[in-house]
């Protein structure tokens, strides 16, 4: 499938709207607000993966995991499966273009109705009920496209079987829900996504490599980018703060290197922000910009809630479940498992809305199958509560549970053990704050409210009912101090009436003090951080008609008309991404704006000055071989420049081009290497740079020098027609180049022998030339 990221070089400075995050609600604001006609840049965090990327083995899926501890963070800050952990609640969401929907069981169930009439909702809101949040639940059902586990066509599931078993024995309702899968369609979607039927693999929450599950990938993401929306991963968003009535959003541009360099951020602009990031990365951004001075109300990061979420399981049933996904499998090698949930058991609609909850089945995914047998065998002695069996029925017990250590988790107690996901009401009473720089949560006594007890004996009903040992999540337990795991957070910046009791208005716009209700009238949170109190089911749904409701009601104000038609197709044939190379640099020397036509002089009296300048650059070229070949040995530049005589902070990198060994026209027998690129300072001034390395016919010695000396020129405008600055000189220290190295990789690669003779390739070019031109001091061949 074609990919729906923008490379991070063609970034733009400035933008009509910005939309961090890709969840839910930032997708849903990206593709109205571009179907509105507006400018939009959407900035994700996590990497952009296609079907067929997704982790299938257990090593895979160990490589994806990023956690955030309160000793520090363990792994990629880019890694698609990210947990919080904390002493009272750990949270896990998907980090990746779309959010969490990559990685959720798709459940797409609105909120029970009584859910409205609490009096934390905004009364506005509450008097759309019936109009615009109908409307956007309605709009998000067209998207997302949500519909049942067929009930012909498709195989019978045994997991599903045994949860209809469980309801029965409690004499509760039970139906399909319906989810956000494709079982029919096998070609393009409503917005020119190709897509494939269900396979049944039980995978849906470690990635579905099929195309079947309707990620925002297949929906919102495409229709924004059929509308002119650019996308940009791996991408991390710090604070935003407001300047000369524009957004500066800070950013970190990962996986290129920088981290190498301890670069400084870098900036983008908007006329309109939109946060998106979900209920932990808005809330952790707009912490950090109150840290900056930004003016918020002070209930930013309270309210959280974890949905009153349980996982629980029925372990060792009478019962074949075959509740495990299929990992690494080729179907037909194990029986279908079926979407992750297919299920509930409904046990809403209580006297007292707060007792009520689903109960619904799931399947853990094949890529962490193997830790199956072991940890459900040791959560059963430890917590566990067995249903007493006989002599001969125990004997079966026995040995089911050495089938599975043996032979795996599809074969014994655990091809018979159910899996239970509970959604219900806690107390939404958990307070999330930054420390040492990174998102905490703490809700002490979280796990010992009332509520979880109820649950817990609903799931040791349901697992008496197929004959097993009811296993409490072996995080909550009296071991653990009965710790949660929430697969479903909201709250932390939650609407209200006003700044004393929440963060955002019902049009999601985000309280400009500490009290009263002004509100930023171009800042929005739109995601599951403004729900403020627990929704009691699966929140997809409710977060996304939320979102419909607040960009319509945004795109309203402004006068603009929404475009709502169906289908939508991609504005372009896709492009075949070819095989790149990207590295990045750092370089530091001195410039003074005194010395407008001599570069040592310039670096001299910048020197003398105590006038530093210094650069990170990301160099990329999205076509190697064109790169190589044509004469001009083009490529793109992004980064960030600090230099105290153009800005007191750090500059940005915009429409950077980068040449490598351009024959000099005047002087055929040197070779110049070009630097050219805006500079924007957050003062809203913008700079023009232009710099040079030459590279000659000389002693070999001179070969470091030449390759590591940058001639700098600075004009005041944003071209090289403007009226020049000053100049200057920069150099690669040694602890730089090797550095650099270590940057350098081959894009876009389909396999580790293309990667390595990628970068062999280029490697080849760059010390050939240099051979050429200093002595022949290697003996690759002359370059071209």
């Amino acid at each position: 499938m074609a990919q729906l990221s923008f490379p991070i070089e063609q970034i733009k400075h400035h933008y009509a709207v910005v939309v961090v995050g890709s969840g839910y609600g930032a997708a849903i604001a990206a593709s109205r607000l571009a179907r509105a006609g507006q400018e939009v840049a959407v900035l994700e965090r996590g990497k952009e993966f296609q079907p067929g990327e997704y982790p299938g083995t257990e090593i895979a899926a160990v490589a994806e995991m990023q956690a955030s501890t309160p000793d520090g963070l363990a792994g990629s800050r880019t890694g698609l499966y990210e947990f919080n952990v904390n002493p009272d609640i750990n949270v896990f969401k998907g980090c990746g273009l779309g959010g969490t929907s990559l990685v959720n069981a798709n459940v797409a169930l609105r909120a029970e109705p009584r859910v409205f009439e609490d009096s934390r909702w905004p009364k506005a809101l509450k008097d759309d009920l019936k109009t615009r949040v109908e409307e956007g639940y309605q709009r998000a059902e067209e998207m997302l496209k949500p519909e049942p586990y067929p009930a012909s066509g498709f195989p019978t599931l045994p997991k599903l079987q045994a949860l209809e078993l469980s309801a029965k024995s409690m004499g509760a309702k039970f139906y399909r829900p319906p989810i956000n899968v494709n079982f029919s369609l096998a070609g393009p979607n409503h917005v020119g996504v190709d897509q494939r039927p269900c396979t049944c693999c039980g995978d849906c929450v470690t990635g579905c490599n099929y195309g079947a599950k309707n990620t925002l990938i297949m929906n919102y993401l495409p229709d924004a980018t059929n509308y002119g929306a650019e996308i940009y991963t791996q991408v991390d968003v710090r604070w935003i703060e407001r300047s000369d009535g524009r957004w500066l959003v800070h950013y970190e541009a990962l996986g290129v290197g920088r981290e190498a360099f301890n670069a400084p951020e870098m900036t983008v602009s908007a006329d309109i922000l939109i946060l998106g990031g979900g209920t932990l990365g808005s809330t952790e951004i707009l912490l950090r910009s109150k840290a900056h001075g930004l003016a918020l109300s002070d209930h930013v990061g309270e309210h959280f809630t974890g949905n009153g979420d349980v996982l629980g399981f029925a372990y060792d049933t009478d019962h074949v479940i075959n509740g495990v996904g299929w990992g690494h499998h080729h179907p037909g090698e194990i029986p279908p498992v079926g979407p992750c949930i297919t299920g509930v058991i409904d046990l809403r609609e209580q006297p007292v809305l707060d007792d009520g909850m689903v109960i619904e089945e799931g399947s853990p995914p094949g890529p962490l199958a193997s830790f199956l047998p072991a940890g459900l065998a040791v959560a059963a002695d430890l917590a566990g509560r067995e249903v007493k069996p006989g002599i001969r029925e125990e004997v079966r017990e026995e040995e089911r549970k050495l089938a599975s250590w043996l032979e795996g988790p599809y074969r014994g107690a655990v091809h018979n053990t159910q899996t239970f996901l509970v959604m219900t009401h806690d107390n939404g009473a958990g307070r999330m704050t930054l420390e040492n720089d990174r998102l905490r949560i703490h809700w002490p006594g979280v796990g010992d409210q009332p509520i979880f007890d109820k649950v817990n004996a609903r799931l040791d009903n349901a697992s008496k009912a197929l004959g097993g040992e009811y296993v409490i999540n072996p995080l909550w337990s009296k071991l653990l101090h009965n710790n949660l795991v929430s697969v479903h957070p909201l709250g932390g910046c939650v609407m209200a009436e006003d700044a004393e009791r929440g963060v955002v208005n019902h049009k999601g716009q985000v309280f400009s003090s500490a009290e009263g209700p002004k509100a930023y009238d171009n800042l929005y949170v739109m995601d599951g951080a403004i729900v403020p109190l627990p929704l009691g089911v699966n929140p997809l749904l409710t977060i996304s008609a939320l979102a419909e409701r607040a960009v319509a009601l945004a795109a309203s104000d402004r006068g603009w008309k929404i475009d709502y038609k169906l289908p939508s197709q991609p504005a372009h044939a896709p492009a075949i991404p070819k095989v790149g190379i990207e590295f990045t640099e750092t370089m530091s020397g001195y410039f003074s704006s005194h010395v407008k036509d001599d570069f040592q002089r310039g670096a001299d009296q910048g020197k003398a000055e105590n006038s530093p300048f210094t650069f990170t650059l990301t160099i990329v070229s999205e076509d190697l071989q064109t790169m190589l070949t044509d004469p001009q040995h083009s490529a793109e530049m992004v980064g960030s420049v600090v230099a105290p005589a153009l800005s007191s902070h750090p500059l940005t990198v915009n429409e950077g081009r980068f040449n490598l060994f351009v024959v000099d026209e005047s002087q055929p027998a040197t070779r110049r290497m070009w630097y050219r690129m805006v500079l924007n300072a957050d003062e809203g001034r913008a700079y023009f740079f232009e710099g040079f390395k030459l590279i000659t016919d000389r002693p070999v010695f001179d070969v470091w020098h030449d390759a590591t000396t940058l001639y700098v020129t600075v004009y005041e405008g944003s071209d090289n027609k403007s009226e020049v600055l000053g100049k200057g000189i920069l150099i690669i220290r040694p602890q730089d180049f090797f550095r650099q190295l270590t940057t350098m990789r081959a894009t876009h690669a389909r396999t580790l022998e293309q990667r390595l003779e990628a970068e062999a390739h280029f490697g080849r070019f760059f010390v050939g030339v240099l051979a050429q031109k200093y002595g022949r001091i290697f003996s690759w061949p002359a370059a071209t």
